[in-house]
């Protein structure tokens, strides 16, 4: 028996070294070199769950038709909270989700005391990784601002918005800026300022120059339709979407030394805050349409490439039990609706009428303090896995990418 024991305790390092050896040998994951990052504002668990039953019902099915990030095989919880509230808002979240530290409802891109914090896109713009940041709404608003910028207040939309030129991030696409020239309309115009800095301003696809721009390029709605994208079901045929914007962006940062894209759909939030669930599933469908503009990139490059999807708070708190007991909602009465009742603000009585026929309940027109779904594919992915908070979402694309936080 002692002779037994020796003989094992003599093997134990030659065990471990093969170990070793065999560990160095093994291929390593390669890292993210494109880096898609989507978040859908205010997309709450129970919206995705609502809006793929509708898809069902529209095939006239029972169940639910899957959406393709939902289909990702990767998949995590997010908890939302600020550091002064159990229900954070977009500022608070959005900087969470750039800079992987927590700060006060309302704040951008600083601490709770203001001391400036430094979003990952700058550590990724030091590594001479191209960068893009897209938003259905204003580029001054919360969520897409928390990537560039650094402000007391997230209302002070010109303030923030001058800070976008200085960035020197090679793309910004979506919806314009709340006050181009400041609220009194007396302040340089940020438009201006970005030719300034090298910025090449393209209004509406049909104006984009065939072959790639060198240099920055800024993509918006064609001139007169200032502000941000409409709902998609209100679109016309010559409004930008989410999915233009993606594929513009890829377009113009794809090469030898990557990207990193942050694309928002910021009216999901819009549509929710008014209950408008008709609106909010169209905004999830086409939120959607532009991940699959990624995911087709990720076909082609599926070992370098990484396509996170997330949200930054549930809004609306919406229901999936009927308000009368009954075990179907009726979907059917969202079909008519053929506008969104979430740009008028005089159309509370008609959404609170259709939800109740369609027997769907929201528990209140602000945000929820709801952990959210994080979904992944790609190099990396498998750091999205398991709870999480929404500050270690930035630490672990930076360790994707291999770049030190």
């Amino acid at each position: 028996m002692k002779r037994s024991v020796i003989i094992l305790l003599a093997l134990v390092p030659l065990i471990f070294s093969g170990l070793e050896t065999a560990s160095a040998g093994a291929p390593k994951t390669k890292e993210a070199k494109y880096v898609f990052f989507f978040i859908g504002d205010g997309m709450g668990l129970q919206q995705v769950t609502l809006t793929e039953t509708y898809l069902a019902y529209e095939k006239g099915v029972k169940g639910r038709e899957l959406l393709n990030f939902s289909k990702f095989p990767v998949t995590g919880l997010v908890s939302t909270y600020s550091a002064n509230a159990d229900i954070t808002c977009s500022a608070a979240a959005g900087t969470a989700m750039s800079t992987g530290y927590k700060t006060k409802n309302n704040m951008i891109g600083m601490d709770p005391d203001t001391n400036r914090l430094e979003s990952i896109t700058y550590k990724i713009h030091r590594k001479d990784i191209p960068v893009g940041i897209i938003s259905t709404v204003t580029l001054d608003h919360a969520t897409p601002s928390a990537f560039y910028a650094k402000y007391k207040d997230r209302k002070g939309y010109y303030e923030i918005a001058r800070q976008l030129p200085e960035s020197g991030f090679e793309f910004f696409g979506g919806g314009g800026f709340v006050y181009p020239a400041g609220k009194d309309k007396n302040q340089p115009d940020i438009y201006n300022l970005m030719q300034q800095k090298g910025y090449k301003i393209v209004r509406g696809l049909d104006n984009l120059p065939e072959g790639k721009i060198q240099g920055k390029l800024a993509l918006f709605q064609e001139s007169g339709k200032e502000g941000e994208l409409p709902y998609a079901i209100d679109r016309s045929k010559e409004d930008l979407t989410l999915r233009d914007i993606v594929k513009s962006a890829i377009g113009h940062l794809n090469g030898k030394r990557g990207f990193f894209i942050m694309a928002e759909g910021g009216k999901i939030d819009w549509a929710a805050h008014s209950n408008d669930s008709r609106t909010a599933i169209l905004e999830i469908t086409d939120f959607a349409g532009a991940i699959e503009i990624a995911y087709n990139f990720y076909l082609e490059h599926p070992d370098e490439t990484l396509i996170i999807v997330t949200s930054d708070h549930d809004t609306g708190g919406l229901g999936l039990g009927t308000r009368d007991g009954s075990s179907n909602f009726n979907l059917g009465a969202l079909r008519p609706v053929i506008s969104s009742f979430a740009a008028d603000s005089s159309s509370r009585n008609a959404i609170d009428t259709l939800n109740k026929t369609t027997g769907l309940g929201w528990t209140t027109d602000g945000h929820t303090s709801s952990d959210v779904i994080i979904y992944s594919i790609g190099a990396g992915s498998s750091l999205f896995s398991g709870k999480m908070d929404n500050t270690d979402i930035p630490r672990r694309i930076l360790k994707a990418m291999n770049i030190v936080f």
